[in-house]
């Protein structure tokens, strides 16, 4: 066990409740310790509230995990923790250069991400494996059945996130004009509420926690006002993907409709990382900071499937952080 942890949140970006959460899950458990941002802008708002805020490449450029792993050894970090689709596929691949000066990071194996991160290959593995979600096709064979694919219909991006480019279209004009966006695919239109469960798996690729919430509201794709809920059966549900995922480790985030009663369920995407309203679940009590840094410094597990409070709501706001602006060109 050690008495000290460094954790650094990558992609940073506006995560600041991200980040104030590993840093009172430090507090909590009494560890001396720092929580770290590094994100390719100087203009990121978790930056300016971390202990300590570094600038690297982005993530698609081949310099990216070099500087990464020098920030790691640098700074000693003990935990990096991902936070954006377009990242994730490259930390995966570089977990062992990161194990080799002392970080872990909170990602699944490449294969989980590759699932998550490719719709058509989300719905395939998700078909494969007997769990229910929507149809899907593609554009060709949508055009090509006529009637056995009826309006309304979702179109979405392949690979994409946030709900950027997702539309509900009511005809062909409008799915001719959908498909603009580039390589998409169909769905036909899940019935019912939908959820995120927010779902913890540990290091040994054991299922630990689930909570679903329910979405009241949705801004710009990321959850406004949303409410905790218990139910057996979408928590049930999320276990049997973790655990069914080839590598699940972390935190991931698994988006459903459900009727009511939540009945006939209906996956409809994976994330493998932290969703955006997770501070909604973290408030009623599944604390995964504290839960995943209790695994990295050798601490007794305080996890608990159970026991995090039903009914809670979020009602996010706008808030800001103001700095000397030293990130101006020139």
């Amino acid at each position: 066990m050690t008495s000290t942890a460094t954790v650094l949140v990558s992609s940073a970006g506006r995560r600041v409740e991200l980040l104030r959460a590993f840093r009172e899950a430090l507090a909590d458990l009494g560890l001396e310790g720092r929580v770290l941002a590094a994100d390719r802008s100087w203009y990121s708002s978790a930056g300016h509230s971390a202990d300590a805020h570094f600038a690297v490449p982005s993530c698609d450029r081949p310099e990216f995990v070099p500087r990464m792993v020098e920030l790691c050894a640098e700074q000693h970090v003990d935990l990096v923790v991902p936070t954006i689709d377009t990242e994730l596929p490259v930390l995966a691949a570089a977990r062992d250069e990161f194990a080799a000066v002392g970080a872990t990071i909170a990602v699944s194996a490449p294969a989980v991400v590759e699932i998550a991160g490719d719709k058509v290959a989300t719905h395939s593995w998700l078909t494969a494996h007997g769990f229910p979600t929507v149809r899907q096709s593609t554009l060709a064979e949508v055009r090509a059945g006529g009637r056995c694919w009826p309006f309304p219909l979702v179109v979405k991006p392949r690979f994409g996130s946030a709900a950027k480019g997702v539309a509900v279209v009511t005809d062909a004009k409008e799915l001719d004009v959908a498909a603009r966006a580039g390589e998409v695919v169909v769905q036909t239109v899940a019935e019912g509420d939908e959820y995120t469960v927010d779902a913890l798996v540990d290091r040994a690729g054991r299922w630990v926690c689930a909570v679903p919430r329910r979405r009241l509201e949705v801004r710009a794709g990321e959850v406004a006002k949303a409410v905790t809920v218990h139910s057996p059966v979408l928590e049930r549900l999320a276990a049997e993907i973790c655990e069914a995922l080839p590598g699940a480790y972390g935190a991931l985030a698994i988006q459903v409709f459900a009727g009511e009663g939540f009945t006939d369920p209906t996956v409809i995407e994976l994330n493998a990382r932290f969703g955006g309203g997770f501070p909604l679940s973290r408030q009623a009590g599944a604390d995964f900071p504290r839960w995943i840094l209790e695994e990295i410094v050798g601490l007794p597990s305080s996890a608990h499937a159970d026991g995090w409070r039903d009914g809670l709501v979020m009602l996010r706001y706008d808030a800001a952080v103001f700095v000397a602006d030293e990130g101006s060109p020139g």
